[in-house]
């Protein structure tokens, strides 16, 4: 048999088919991508603050203690004008405890590369807030 494509079983279930009916080409499905967590939501929502595409207010109710002023002080006055998007390359995180995420992010803007860090800590109301950010590199 030269072809990808397998027949269906004697009960015509399709049971045996390689891929989907019509597919002719030889492409893979798309791997699964792992579950996204609260940092990998945080991360976005930071760094559209922190290159001027959202309002630092965007994050009042999702930041504790001095993480609101230190994105008063990491984010632009104004919008950046759009040249190159910054763009999350990839964001990893460290359970250090229980309801704690220390979350890290590399951040690609053309190409160059800056690395980004925030603690999440969940309160009693199980809702994940920011308590620190730190931003290194060429910023957008």
């Amino acid at each position: 048999m030269t072809g990808f494509r397998t027949t269906t079983g004697p009960t015509g279930s399709g049971g045996g088919r390689t891929r989907p009916p019509g597919r002719d080409d030889r492409r893979r499905p798309i791997r699964p991508r792992r579950p996204r967590g609260p940092h990998d939501w945080f991360a976005e929502r930071l760094l559209a603050v922190v290159s001027g595409q959202r309002p630092v207010h965007s994050l009042l109710g999702l930041t504790v203690g001095p993480a609101y002023d230190q994105l008063i002080d990491l984010a632009p006055a104004g919008p950046l004008p759009v040249r190159l998007r910054p763009v999350l390359r990839h964001c990893g995180r460290f359970h250090p405890g229980p309801g704690v995420i220390e979350a890290f992010a590399r951040i690609a803007t053309g190409d160059r590369v800056s690395a980004m860090a925030f603690r999440l800590e969940q309160g009693p109301d199980q809702r994940w807030r920011c308590a620190a950010v730190e931003i290194r590199g060429p910023r957008p």
